[in-house]
């Protein structure tokens, strides 16, 4: 009788080989997909939630621009109105001294009897000048009240303040310096860090040089002028300021400045620096701001 063949022994299983490929399609088509959700995540190097961050930031500000248009007008309607009503007040006082000139005796309304008809005349005429001032306030005073209820609408709630500024230790202003001092400058004043503490300082001459926290901040800068650089984080606003401080602290005490513009109205924030931002403990009690500049001699 034969002997039946054995095919096992003559067969490839492909099994094994079907699942590897199965895998490495699932893997390849796993990496497309992780890489076009990155890339609709972002716009021109912006991440969705930057960009929202952005359009809100400038939605928020041409809603305070409306404000401030409605905010002038307002003031020159009010200015308009206590002018109106300084001059009826002076018309109203006249008024009173002619109705006095008035109830005098008969011998005298006889003696200026003339006087009296000129008096008679401009009483009329102040009159009518008085009931055209009355129109004028009752006119303005209605739409003094529209722009204000239109103020209180276009306030900014505080749920919609704006969000902080996060300042990138990669942005162009920033140094390799090993440590980095900010100070901010917006409008007419400097805001940094002593201690655990914000100073901040009115950007005139007289008060950087007398202010002791700023000079003592500017000191303990100067002691790492070699591995350390001030930075002055400049808002919109804050160029004067910016040229007044930072010109101190060049000519007085010999530290490198640099600036960086921060845009937006949000608070500064400097924590992804981590070790690099420089701390500035707190003024001593016994702490003595320089004497000012001696005055030029006269020529």
């Amino acid at each position: 009788m034969a002997k039946r063949r054995h095919a096992s022994k003559d067969e490839i299983l492909l099994v094994p080989f079907l699942d590897i490929l199965c895998s490495l399609i699932g893997v390849l088509v796993l990496i497309i997909v992780v890489l076009t959700i990155s890339q609709t995540q972002q716009t021109e190097g912006r991440t969705q939630e930057e960009l929202e961050r952005a359009q809100k930031y400038k939605d928020l500000k041409k809603e305070q621009q409306e404000q401030n248009v409605s905010s002038e007008q307002v003031k020159l309607l009010l200015a308009k109105l206590q002018q109106l009503q300084q001059e009826q007040k002076e018309k109203e006082e006249r008024l009173a001294k002619l109705r006095k000139l008035l109830s005098t005796s008969k011998e005298v309304q006889k003696q200026n009897q003339e006087l009296s008809q000129a008096l008679l005349k401009e009483l009329d005429n102040l009159l009518l000048e008085i009931d055209g001032l009355k129109k004028q306030i009752a006119e303005i005073k209605p739409e003094i009240a529209k722009l204000l209820a239109e103020i209180k609408a276009r306030q900014i709630p505080p749920d919609k303040k704006p969000p902080p500024v996060v300042v990138q230790p990669s942005g162009s202003g920033t140094s390799a310096a090993e440590k980095l001092f900010f100070i901010e400058a917006s409008g007419a004043k400097l805001v940094f860090k002593v201690g655990d503490k914000k100073e901040t300082v009115a950007a005139v001459p007289e008060t950087i040089i007398g202010s002791a926290p700023l000079n003592y901040f500017l000191t303990q800068v100067s002691k790492e002028r070699n591995n350390a650089q001030l930075i002055f984080l400049l808002r919109d606003d804050g160029t004067t300021a910016y040229t007044r401080g930072g010109g101190w602290a060049q000519d007085k005490y010999g530290i490198k400045i640099s600036r960086l513009l921060i845009p937006g109205q949000g608070d500064i924030d400097t924590s992804l620096f981590g070790e690099r931002e420089g701390k500035v403990g707190p003024v001593p009690a016994e702490y003595q701001p320089p004497p000012p500049p001696a005055a030029p001699p006269p020529k």
